[in-house]
């Protein structure tokens, strides 16, 4: 009896460890279907209660028809906002979601704020919390060395980027002065041109734009391979 016992532990162990190796090699692709097109993101197993939160409220639905209901050419582009659902032209948007849980930030020097990086809005909490809806998408610009050095004196506790993430910024672009402030929780790996194009869109007084820009949003699990592959995105590890 302990003989068979033993044996099934061994075999139910091996299952799981089989079931978890098959996990780490497949992860969610998440897709933005926006009016000018597709934007594709993953997200960071090194943000879990961010990832984990996001990929929720996709399965739900949450985001379906919801605006990018806040741009900023050169900055980035905000949507998320429950209330802007079913929200009237030149509505003020943007404080949607607070009554819904904030999540603790989840601040990693290896996640910062280069063009195309997905984060998490926030209010002015202490703990710099974030929204437990609402996101952004940087698109940023491209710094050279003294104006690099004022955006990351801009704000107080913002984090000086490394070496390697300072050519980023002086080559692809973003918003350094964000980085320790905000949570990083996953990239664009496809459609930084269509960030572009939203970010440049009219806007009024309150950066919401004109013309409502509404978004789908699914997430579909796929092979790390296949992602890498497709999009040339280099998991780690």
């Amino acid at each position: 009896m302990e003989l068979h016992k033993s044996i099934y532990l061994l075999a139910l162990l091996l299952l799981n460890l089989t079931a978890n190796a098959q996990t780490k090699k497949k992860d969610y692709l998440v897709t933005f279907q926006t009016p000018y097109g597709d934007i594709k993101a993953v997200l960071h197993d090194q943000t879990p209660l961010h990832k984990q939160n996001f990929l929720a409220l996709v399965k739900q639905g949450f985001y379906d028809s919801l605006l990018f209901h806040r741009v900023i050419n050169k900055f980035m582009i905000q949507g998320g906002d429950p209330n802007s659902k079913r929200a009237k032209k030149g509505e003020v948007l943007g404080n949607g979601g607070g009554d819904m849980p904030r999540i603790s930030a989840e601040f990693l020097p290896e996640l910062f704020h280069k063009k195309g990086a997905l984060a998490a809005a926030r209010d002015s909490n202490p703990e710099k919390k974030s929204s437990a809806c609402q996101f952004y998408m940087v698109q940023g610009a491209v710094w050279n060395d003294s104006s690099l050095n004022a955006q990351t004196a801009r704000i107080p506790g913002a984090r000086p980027p490394t070496a390697v993430q300072r050519d980023v910024y002086k080559t692809l672009g973003g918003s350094p002065h964000l980085d320790g402030n905000y949570t990083v929780f996953g990239q664009v790996v496809s459609g930084l041109a269509i960030i572009d194009s939203i970010a440049a869109q009219p806007r009024d007084a309150k950066n919401r734009p004109l013309k409502d820009l509404r978004l789908v949003v699914s997430a579909k699990k796929m092979r790390k391979k296949k992602i890498k592959k497709l999009y040339a995105y280099d998991f780690g590890g």
